[in-house]
């Protein structure tokens, strides 16, 4: 068994004396693990740093085998985020979610959401307004979208400011007023994919709230699970920047 591939680098874990076993995104075949034969050597370990692009070679005897990682390397994006905190926890962030999708199957959308956040995790304002999106785009694909098209009340698609906690479905201002103490904020920018300039601080906060909730809910708590506290640490840090 063998394929290749474009990868981005999540993490990687110490095996036996010399190997390390490495876990990558990739464009076709999800995230996926194997090891590496030398991998913490010198030579290699700079090209094996999270968040660096990578190409990819996967072979094994059987396709069920954990298998072996030739990596080849590319765009060395990882040794960019060590003078920031903020970039680490970013990512940090984003490898956690990652690894709630299951193995091996793809997730193309994920993959390229996360080659372009890898481009701006030094920027925190533009970092945290892409993690939001990418929180987003995780719920739909784990099946538990947000329905932000339209107001739930009316219909209508325009000037949609809440989101329903129950529904998950988006309402318009006119329509949530008399409840708006009860349903959550919308940044515009979740909606409104040209909207112009960066969101503002407590645009970012309504975000972290929104998505924090619905990730929480659906996701995290039904695994016995909590947010990730690199998210927390991370929007921080972006709105101390904002």
């Amino acid at each position: 068994m063998q394929w290749s591939d474009e990868a981005v680098i999540l993490g990687s874990k110490a095996h036996g004396e010399t190997s390390v076993i490495l876990e990558v995104l990739t464009r076709e075949h999800g995230r996926h693990l194997g090891i590496v034969r030398g991998g913490r050597s010198r030579r290699l370990m700079p090209s094996l740093q999270p968040g660096n692009l990578v190409e990819i070679t996967w072979r094994a005897r059987l396709e069920s085998q954990l298998g072996t990682f030739h990596v080849e390397a590319g765009d060395l994006r990882g040794a960019g985020m060590f003078g920031s905190p903020a970039a680490l926890y970013a990512f940090a962030t984003l490898a956690s979610h990652l690894r709630l999708l299951a193995e091996r199957e793809p997730h193309p959308a994920l993959y390229e959401a996360l080659r372009i956040i890898g481009e701006h995790l030094c920027e925190p304002a533009v970092a945290a307004a892409l993690v939001l999106r990418f929180e987003l785009a995780l719920l739909a694909d784990l099946g538990f979208g947000l329905d932000l098209s339209s107001c739930a009340a009316t219909g209508t698609r325009e000037n949609l400011a809440f989101v329903s906690p129950r529904s998950g479905r988006a309402v318009s201002a006119e329509a949530g007023k008399p409840y708006s103490d009860r349903l959550f904020a919308l940044p515009s920018f979740l909606v409104e994919r040209e909207a112009p300039g960066l969101p503002d601080g407590p645009d970012i906060a309504a975000g972290f709230r929104l998505t924090g909730f619905f990730l929480s809910r659906h996701v995290h708590e039904p695994r016995g699970l909590e947010l990730p506290e690199a998210r927390e640490r991370f929007f921080h840090l972006a709105l101390t920047a904002s």
